[in-house]
């Protein structure tokens, strides 16, 4: 079976799409399936690290500087994310089409916030069948298939926006996660059966163009983080505020590793005590290993998923402009329990099993 994911990483958009599309990759490749990526090369893409990783990428150029920001206006209606894109749908769909065109896929896999029905059609002779993923069921899609794996998502949030013939996987039971965090899983739970709060995980996400890493770090200087703590702060390589977060980080009352592009962060979930994150894709992560979570809305899209958290009592939700911390109040040891019950790790396996399916 050959798979071609379109997806891209990006100052803007973060690394969260290609990691996930990458850990579904991982899985598929794990049955004998051949996948290879289609990605643009804008400020902060990850061609080389999925190239690195043993897959057959093509880039697609980057966007020309002062280039259309998105959809013109005549193709209506605008997506609220259309200049993620780097150029029109259009323009897009014209770039893919001879690379789909020779490879013919069995499966196109699109992960892209600035893609629609309008892409999706406009490719439709050059692939066998197509499933989107997505987060915000506010566009129409032409596939077979779509994934939402957002904790409290439903199907009916979908069927105004597909086929009636589509398939719909909604909810964290198909969370896309790397087989690691499912093998770890039992060792991260038995070690909170008495919390303590002795290692602290800072993770903002891959890009963190905004600098909240530091933001935090700062209001940690007023909580009451135990003295004998120890924080770890993960950062990717293209992050623009790497050096200053490594400045700060030196000048802590704790002490502070920074990390970069970390090749074994289920280990190092697993091993903490608390996470302080970005309410994206690696929510579901720390909810597999039952890892207690405060959380900080950096991004719209990712305002539900924080809400249905903090309802479950997975995470705690904090505003970013008013941070404050206090950690002797946490629960942690529930909050661990509630976190578990909504990831078990497998929910990639369910989804290759669905693109199995399809060809049975």
């Amino acid at each position: 079976m050959l798979i071609v994911f379109r997806v891209d990483a990006s100052l803007q958009i973060g690394t969260g799409h290609v990691m996930r599309c990458l850990a579904l990759a991982d899985v598929l490749r794990g049955q004998g399936a051949d996948c290879q990526f289609i990605c643009r090369e804008h400020a902060g893409h990850l061609a080389a690290q999925i190239r690195r990783r043993g897959y057959a990428t093509h880039a697609l150029r980057a966007p020309v500087e002062g280039g259309p920001p998105g959809i013109p206006s005549s193709d209506a209606p605008q997506l609220a994310h259309a200049q993620w894109l780097g150029t029109t749908q259009q323009q897009d769909a014209v770039e893919c089409a001879p690379i789909l065109a020779e490879l013919h896929p069995d499966w196109l896999i699109v992960d892209h916030y600035a893609l629609d029905t309008r892409w999706e059609t406009a490719l439709r002779p050059h692939y066998r069948k197509l499933m989107a993923v997505d987060d915000l069921a506010d566009r129409r899609h032409q596939c077979d298939l779509l994934l939402d794996q957002t904790f409290g998502r439903t199907v009916e949030d979908y069927r105004p926006w597909v086929p009636a013939t589509c398939t719909v996987l909604c909810g964290s039971n198909f969370a896309l996660l790397r087989p690691e965090f499912a093998d770890l899983r039992a060792y991260s739970l038995r070690r909170r059966a008495k919390p303590q709060l002795k290692h602290l995980l800072i993770s903002m996400g891959g890009v963190d163009k905004d600098n909240s890493t530091a933001q935090v770090m700062k209001a940690l200087e007023l909580s009451d983080l135990p003295a004998d703590c120890r924080i770890s702060v993960v950062m990717g390589a293209t992050a623009p505020w790497l050096a200053d977060v490594r400045r700060q980080a030196v000048r802590m009352p704790w002490p502070v590793e920074v990390r970069v592009n970390v090749v074994d962060m289920a280990h190092l979930m697993a091993d903490s005590d608390l996470a302080i994150g970005a309410a994206g894709s690696t929510a579901w992560e720390r909810c597999c290993l039952g890892l207690p979570s405060i959380m900080l809305v950096l991004a719209d899209n990712q305002r539900f998923i924080a809400e249905q958290l903090h309802e479950a009592g997975a995470a705690m939700v904090l505003d970013q402009a008013r941070l404050c911390f206090r950690f002797e109040s946490l629960p942690l040891a529930q909050m661990s329990v509630s976190a578990a019950r909504i990831v078990d790790g497998q929910g990639a396996a369910r989804v290759v099993a669905q693109l199995q399916k399809g060809f049975a």
